[in-house]
């Protein structure tokens, strides 16, 4: 019994590298195999829902344009706490979380603002309008960009982590505003339907395509998530090995000159 409790304490400690590599290793192949199918039966349920009585087919675009939409608001969340994390509590991969994480968001964002681009034209008359809405999700993709490019433009990453957190927490004031723009100012986009008091406005048809939609979305983002953070912790000890062997490298000269 005290065997089993020890390896389950270990198998939860993911804080430590090598664990979380072999807790990825176990987990990415059933998550994946999990994400294939809630998105397939998702596309199957979207692509049969009935045509819109005003938008036609084109209420289609909904089912990955809302999903997208969260997603980039989700994952800098995730990037915001992962930030706490590193300045806070300094959990180990913290850090790495972050850094995985910020070009998957700047990925569902860009798709985020394409696909809403495609669904207001049709229903907008335009590709684009300068509303609240629309604007405050252009700031977030510009903010991955910054903190993408922060992070690759210092070499140290103790001070980087620590710069790109700070920064990373700063811009969080973007996410309520993106949340409640639509509340707040008089803009195209319809108030929420989905998550509001009184519960959603949507017809159950397109709801449940919608919410199957978005939870295959999310298992996508945590598979990518997963595999992303991994590779970082992979490439971090190559850089570990490489800079002692370099070291190593360097004393072995030295020492060769003090022999002589």
């Amino acid at each position: 019994m005290s065997d089993a409790i020890s390896k389950t304490g270990r198998w939860i400690d993911l804080a430590n590298p090598t664990r979380f590599l072999s807790f990825a290793g176990a987990v990415l192949p059933w998550l994946g195999g999990l994400t294939l199918l809630v998105l397939a039966v998702g596309f199957w349920m979207s692509i049969n829902v009935p045509d819109d009585y005003q938008q036609g087919s084109t209420v289609q675009i909904m089912f990955i344009h809302v999903p997208f939409a969260w997603l980039s608001m989700m994952c800098y969340t995730i990037m915001s706490i992962a930030a706490l994390g590193t300045l806070v509590w300094r959990h180990p991969l913290a850090d790495v979380s972050a850094k995985a994480a910020a070009p998957i968001g700047a990925v569902f964002t860009a798709l985020a603002l394409i696909t809403g681009s495609l669904w207001g034209k049709p229903m907008w008359g335009t590709w684009w309008v300068w509303d609240a809405r629309l604007t405050s999700v252009f700031v977030l993709f510009l903010m991955y960009l910054g903190i993408i490019a922060l992070t690759r433009a210092m070499d140290d990453p103790a001070k980087s982590a620590k710069t790109t957190s700070i920064l990373t927490l700063v811009g969080f004031i973007n996410i309520p505003i993106i949340k409640f723009s639509v509340d707040w100012w008089n803009t195209l986009h319809q108030p929420a339907s989905v998550l509001r008091m009184g519960g959603s406005t949507l017809d159950p048809s397109y709801l449940r395509p919608l919410l199957v939609m978005a939870i295959g979305f999310t298992l996508l983002f945590f598979t990518l998530h997963m595999m992303a953070m991994r590779n970082e912790i992979w490439r971090r000890r190559v850089v570990a090995m490489r800079r002692v062997a370099a070291r190593n490298a360097e004393r072995g000269p030295a020492k060769q000159q003090e022999v002589r």
